[in-house]
């Protein structure tokens, strides 16, 4: 049995990476489902048949556990498929998300100084790590901010440069200007919760003060699902050994392919798909 990776596209690679880096003695496949992406400014209704359409596809390819490597399928869709579809039809599956741990991570600073988060739109509509972060540590402020520009400069490989640099000045400079409305203690940490923004770190790290902790949401997933699997033996012996990957698309295999080895860091051959 095999892990699955499932993200509305690209960005779910940098979780990906992360995961096979710690765990690399398992079998992976990740789907990308790049043909209707983004997700961000979808209704409940489409992430929710869109994503569980995503972890069907999984499940049928003989994954024992799937990681939903995106912030809104899992703000959107994750807690439904968790609690109402796995119990009907896969009571012996397993699916995961990325805000939970992100919000733990997060919650561990201290409670003097407040945190902020970059994400989508979505992400930031759907309130999910203010519900998290309000049961882990109520006393925390949390400072969120849509940073709907910042993908479409990531998909473009454009990584560095003016152009986006204005936009992650602009964007901190009003995360800021938020946090100073509620406290004037400055921010503690800066979670990128878009899994697009790793890209983006070198230059985000060049540009956000040096006291401000950055949190990559991959450096969090992947040991979160090491401990996970030493917590759930059941699901641990269940998946097989062989070291594979394999990567899937619902979209054209070139343009996947492309952007895949700027993620990756090494070529990868996609194969594409219907969900």
């Amino acid at each position: 049995m095999l892990i699955g990776i499932f993200d509305s596209g690209f960005g779910g690679l940098s979780i990906y990476r992360s995961i096979r880096a710690r765990l690399p003695q398992y079998d992976y496949v990740y789907l990308g489902d790049n043909a209707r992406t983004p997700y961000g400014n979808r209704s409940f209704e489409a992430i929710y048949r869109f994503t569980t359409e995503g972890v069907e596809h999984l499940f049928a390819r003989g994954c024992k556990l799937v990681i939903i490597a995106c912030n809104t399928a899992s703000a959107k869709a994750l807690r439904t498929i968790q609690q109402k579809d796995l119990p009907m039809r896969h009571a012996d599956r397993r699916v995961l998300g990325i805000i939970r741990p992100s919000a733990e991570a997060l919650a561990d600073h201290s409670r003097e100084r407040p945190v902020a988060l970059w994400a989508t739109e979505g992400t930031v509509a759907s309130q999910s790590f203010a519900i998290e972060l309000g049961k882990l540590a109520p006393g925390l402020r949390l400072v969120q901010k849509a940073c709907p520009l910042l993908v479409p400069f990531v998909e473009a490989g454009e990584l560095a440069g003016p152009g986006v640099g204005y936009y992650v000045d602009k964007y901190w400079s009003e995360t800021v200007a938020d946090a100073r409305r509620a406290s004037q203690t400055p921010i503690a940490a800066l979670l990128l919760a878009c899994t697009h923004y790793p890209l983006l770190y070198p230059l985000i790290r060049a540009r956000v003060p040096a006291d401000v902790d950055i949190l990559i949401q991959g450096d969090i997933v992947a040991p979160s699902l090491v401990d996970y699997l030493a917590r759930h033996p059941e699901i641990e012996s269940a998946l097989s050994r062989g070291g594979t990957q394999r990567f899937l698309t619902t979209d054209r295999t070139e343009g996947f392919d492309r952007l895949a080895e700027s993620f990756l860091g090494h070529a990868v051959e996609s194969e594409k798909v219907e969900i």
